[in-house]
Order: structure tokens, then C-alpha cells, then sequence
């Protein structure tokens, strides 16, 4: 049994079983099944959603606040593609929902072509000048200008970013149609849309929080701590009964973890501290309470005040309560400067809250380091009043980066309205801060979000790499509070908001090292700072995330009013403190200090 049908060959019979190898598509005759897919995959694919997609890709590739590396450059591109092509895909969808006619097919083939070659051109063009607008931030902060943006690296890293993303979206497409098909049987057809929609985007949420979210952030949590617990062979044991882990101490070594046992080890001697000076010193007492020590924040904090009245804390003329960042790191320019301001006559406090660092503590324990440094300044500051205030020390509050934002939370105002503590320096807070979010958009007018100005300056004062901003004659206070900050560090002045909205500080007049070529794009710019946050090419110190002894200084003297220390002695401990720090990231090995301040 036959029958005839037409056929692209010269009109033969085709039988009902396999067509012979005459009836083939000559155009097809031996094309690669993957070449087929592969181009059967890039035709189904949106032009507007490319068009989109090229646009975002190339605002990408614009400078932030940081240098990128040619990695985390075509994550970021990819990921911005795959933004702009989900809105084309999203507005494709909407107009085949309102049923508007859509382009026939022959006319809409063409115009994807021009699309693509458009936007292939346009691509090619921003990859070219992709260097040079690196360089505009680079120039800024001193570094050495690059010669190449690797546009082969970034295309590579880009589209296999896209193509995990777009894989992603499309599971979610087959989830949702899967889900309505099932409800469209009892249900309205677009009832049963939304249903499924909605659906599927909860299973898709709770899969990525509830059940990978959770198990990875267990995985790292445990890595961690296995980490932090390792003692290294260069840390030894301190014999003097004013070091916390000595064997006069309340706390053991072991206990204090890998950045307890590094502030502990590396603060100044009294003779370290004398020859910059030139006058006598004592040794700074510094106390660390690491995690292990006590379970709850309470017992540890407890542990902490126990800990500093053994060593005469309370008997110094300074004491600094310290919420380090999310990996219990206590930046050492910060301590190292005000431990010099002062002689050694000073005393410093830390409880360890965490061992993620700061992204990922921010993400899955932001109230428990808020709990832990309001334990302790509770704790410390109800000792502390019962003091007769002759007789005590000044106190003081201090934090970096997320540390910033949990000292900031761990006291209120009211709270100690009648017998307020000295003052604070919290620098890098994070954008979630909600003290410095509250001042920076209360700010007076005409002072930059970058470096603002808030009332008389009698109370709070912001200040950057070229010193404090105040009114003119504004004098302190009894209460000195300073922000210091930089205006290309992207954690503090990251924002969800800029998905939809132009920040003030990328208005004129801009900060000193962010670049002239920084534009404001819808949802890319959100993505840019939200990498910059993550992973960035680490700028050197005075710039970014990264705070350098020199301000540090400057930022102490206000704080805590040094007036002994003559002007040149002052450059000679900046220039001191700078070469250590330089030494310190100059270290061979993954824990060179001055790397990453997200802690």
C-alpha cells in the first residue's frame, strides 16, 4: 500500500515506512544534530529580548565605584543580558496577552537579523571601550591602567551566564505552563495562568532559600568554623597576664579563633608605641571573646566584662567597644591609630558574632550581631555608670562595615540620654544602616549624599579621604559621632532603589575618585554596585571598602580630641601605620589582610 505526496525531490512516491534517502532535505543532508539544535535554539529566541538584552550588556561594561577583573565583568554582564532580555520577553508576552496583531512571519525574520547585526556592532563597539572606562576609575585611585578589557573572557563568562540563567527561566516557564495545565481543567483558563505562575514562583523561591540556601549556607557555616578553629603555628600563646588566652586569662587560646588570636597577637608594645611618639607609653590592652567561649551572647559578654576588669580596664583613660565584621575581624588600622593617639592608655573590647563573612552574615544572621553588640554594651555600659565619672574611662564605640552596623544598633539614644557614652567611628556602614541612612536623607541642603552635612555638625559629622565635612564654626558637642567614608565604596553606597531610581551621588558635584564616565542605568546600575559589593579587583587603601591609617587617624583625633600629639609626629605615625599596612598586604598566603574588607 502507497501513497503519492509532494516532495521537495522531483516528485516521488513516499512510502509509509522510512522515507527514502531521495525525499531527504538536501539543505539538511548532513548537518550536525547539535548545529541544528543550536540554531533552532538561537531563532526561538526574542529579538526585542536581544535588542534589550545588548543594550543592558554594554551599560554593564561602564565603571561603577571599583575596577572589575575580566571575570567578574562577564558575570555581570551576563547577568545584566539576561535582565534586559527577560523585559523584551516579558514585553513580547504582554502583547500577545492584550492579543495586539504581531508581524507576520516573513516580515519579522528580516527585522531579527538587523536586530542582531545591529546589535553584534553596538557590542563590539562598548567591548572596545571598555578599558579605557576601567581606567577612568583606576586613574582615580592610583593604579596602573589596563591595556586590555578581555573581551574574549567577558563574551565566554557572559554567555555562559546566560545561558544557566536563561536555562533557569525556561524551567520556570515549563513549571508554571505544567502547573496551569492541571488547574485549567476545573478552572478558568487565565485563573489557572495566574495560579500557576504564582505557584511555581514559590516552589523556585522555597527550593532556593529553604532547601539550597539553607544547605550551603550550613556548608560554609561549617567550613567556617573548622577554619576559624585552626590554630596556627606562628600564633603563639601570649605570657603576659594582660593578653586575653594567656594563662592568667578567663578565656582560653584555643577559644578565641583565628581572628581573635590575630588582634590579640598583633597589637603594639609600649615600646613600639614610644619610639613614634617620643614620650613614655603602656601596652594596650585589648580583650577578644571568641564564639566557642559561651553559648549565648549574654554569657559572653559577661565573659568579656569579667575579662576587663582582671586586666584594670576600667582604670585606663579609653576604652573602645569594637563589633568586628562578620568573620570577627578587627581591622588593625582602625585599632592600631587610636592605640597610638593615646599612648597605650587605652583598652578595647570584641565579641565574635560569626564566622561568615560580612555578604553572607549580612544575608542569614543580621539580627544575631545585633544582639551580640547590644549584649555587650550593655553589659560594659552598665559597669561602666556605676563608675564615679572621675574615675572611669571615656567610652567609645567602633565598627567596620557590617561591625559599623551592628555598634550603630547596639545602643539607643534614649537609653542613655542622662550619662551618654564619649562618641563613635563607624566606618564603611553598609547601606542598611539605618542611623546613617536616617542622617545621610536629612542631610542639609546643598551637601553632597557622599559628604554630607547634618545641622550644626555639633553632634554627627561625615567624613572622607580629605577630612571631616561641618559647617562653618560648628563646634562638638559632649557626644562625638563620625561616619567615615569613601564615596566609591559600593557597600555603603549600594541601594535597591537605583533598580528605578538616580542616586544623588552621581550628581554633580561627584566624590573625588568616582569616575566622570559613571552613568545611571536603570536596573544595570543595581546589578554593578551589587557585584562591586561581592567581588571586586581590590583598590588600594583610601579608596572603596579599603580604609587607610592616615584617615583612621585624622577620624580618631575628632573622636576622641587628641591634642598632644604635635603635627609632625602625627605625619610620622601616618607614614609608620601606612607601611604596615603595605607590608601586612604585601604577605604571601590567602589571608593577606588588606585584600577584601567585607570581612
Amino acid at each position: 500500500m502507497r501513497r503519492r505526496r509532494n516532495c521537495r525531490t522531483a516528485g516521488c512516491l513516499e512510502h509509509l515506512g522510512p522515507p527514502p534517502r531521495a525525499c531527504t532535505p538536501l539543505g539538511l543532508t548532513g548537518v550536525p544534530v547539535l548545529y541544528r539544535s543550536a540554531l533552532s535554539s538561537w531563532r526561538s529566541l526574542s529579538g526585542l529580548g536581544i535588542l534589550l538584552g545588548t543594550l543592558f550588556f554594554c551599560a554593564a561594561l561602564t565603571p561603577t565605584l571599583v575596577p572589575r577583573s575580566a571575570m567578574a565583568q562577564g558575570v555581570l554582564s551576563g547577568c545584566a543580558f539576561a535582565a534586559g532580555y527577560g523585559l523584551g520577553v516579558l514585553w513580547r508576552w504582554l502583547w500577545r496577552y492584550l492579543e495586539i496583531p504581531e508581524p507576520p512571519q516573513q516580515t519579522r525574520i528580516p527585522v531579527n537579523l538587523v536586530i542582531e547585526l545591529v546589535c553584534l556592532a553596538l557590542a563590539l563597539f562598548c567591548l572596545s571601550q571598555a578599558a579605557g572606562w576601567q581606567n577612568s576609575i583606576r586613574e582615580r585611585m592610583g593604579m596602573e591602567p589596563v591595556t586590555s578589557s578581555h573581551p574574549f573572557q567577558v563574551c565566554l563568562v557572559a554567555l555562559l551566564s546566560f545561558v544557566v540563567l536563561l536555562a533557569l527561566a525556561r524551567l520556570y516557564r515549563a513549571l508554571s505552563r505544567w502547573i496551569s495545565r492541571r488547574s485549567d481543567r476545573f478552572l478558568p483558563r487565565r485563573v489557572a495562568n495566574v495560579i500557576g505562575v504564582a505557584l511555581a514562583l514559590v516552589l523556585f523561591w522555597s527550593v532556593a532559600t529553604d532547601l539550597l540556601g539553607r544547605l550551603a549556607f550550613r556548608a560554609l557555616d561549617a567550613s567556617f568554623a573548622q577554619y576559624d578553629a585552626l590554630l596556627e603555628p606562628e600564633a603563639e600563646q601570649p605570657t603576659s597576664p594582660l593578653k586575653t588566652g594567656s594563662a592568667a586569662s578567663l578565656l582560653r587560646w584555643d577559644e578565641l579563633g583565628r581572628t581573635g588570636r590575630e588582634y590579640i597577637g598583633s597589637a603594639p608594645t609600649a615600646a613600639d608605641i614610644a619610639a613614634i611618639s617620643g614620650r613614655e607609653a603602656l601596652e594596650p590592652i585589648r580583650v577578644y571573646v571568641g564564639l566557642r567561649a559561651a553559648d549565648t551572647p549574654e554569657e559572653r559578654a559577661a565573659l568579656a566584662l569579667r575579662e576587663l576588669i582582671r586586666v584594670g580596664a576600667f582604670e585606663r583613660s579609653v576604652l573602645v567597644l569594637v563589633t568586628p565584621t562578620g568573620t570577627g575581624w578587627i581591622d588593625p588600622a582602625a585599632m592600631n591609630s587610636v592605640e597610638y593617639l593615646h599612648h597605650g592608655d587605652i583598652a578595647s573590647v570584641a565579641l565574635q558574632y560569626s564566622y561568615l563573612n560580612s555578604p553572607l552574615s549580612l544575608l542569614v544572621e543580621s539580627d544575631y550581631g545585633t544582639d551580640v553588640a547590644r549584649a555587650l554594651f550593655a553589659t560594659v555600659y552598665d559597669y561602666w555608670t556605676s563608675l564615679p565619672k572621675d574615675r572611669r574611662p571615656r567610652l567609645y564605640l567602633h565598627g567596620l562595615s557590617l561591625g559599623a552596623m551592628h555598634s550603630e544598633r547596639s545602643a539607643e539614644l534614649y537609653q542613655m540620654i542622662g550619662d551618654p557614652v564619649d562618641g563613635a567611628l563607624w566606618s564603611g556602614p553598609p547601606f542598611e544602616s539605618r542611623g546613617w541612612r536616617t542622617i545621610t536623607e536629612a542631610r542639609n541642603p546643598g551637601s553632597p549624599q557622599w559628604l554630607p552635612e547634618f545641622r550644626d555638625g555639633a553632634f554627627v559629622r561625615f567624613m572622607n579621604q580629605h577630612g571631616l565635612a561641618s559647617p562653618a564654626g560648628a563646634e562638638w558637642g559632649p557626644m562625638r559621632l563620625v561616619y567615615l567614608q569613601y564615596a566609591s565604596d559600593p557597600i555603603v553606597f549600594f541601594d535597591y532603589r537605583t533598580f528605578y531610581r538616580r542616586p544623588d551621588w552621581t550628581r554633580s558635584p561627584r566624590g573625588p575618585d568616582v569616575s566622570p564616565e559613571l552613568r545611571w542605568f536603570p536596573v544595570v546600575t543595581m546589578l554593578q554596585l551589587a557585584l562591586d559589593m561581592i567581588v571586586t579587583t581590590p583598590p588600594p587603601p583610601g579608596h572603596g571598602h579599603v580604609y587607610a591609617p592616615r584617615d583612621y587617624i585624622e577620624a580618631w583625633i575628632a573622636v576622641t580630641d587628641v591634642q598632644d600629639w604635635p603635627s609632625e609626629s602625627i605625619e610620622r605615625l601616618k607614614d609608620h601605620l601606612t607601611r604596615e599596612m603595605t607590608a601586612a598586604a604585601a604577605q604571601p598566603g590567602d589571608e593577606a589582610p588588606y585584600e577584601n574588607r567585607g570581612g
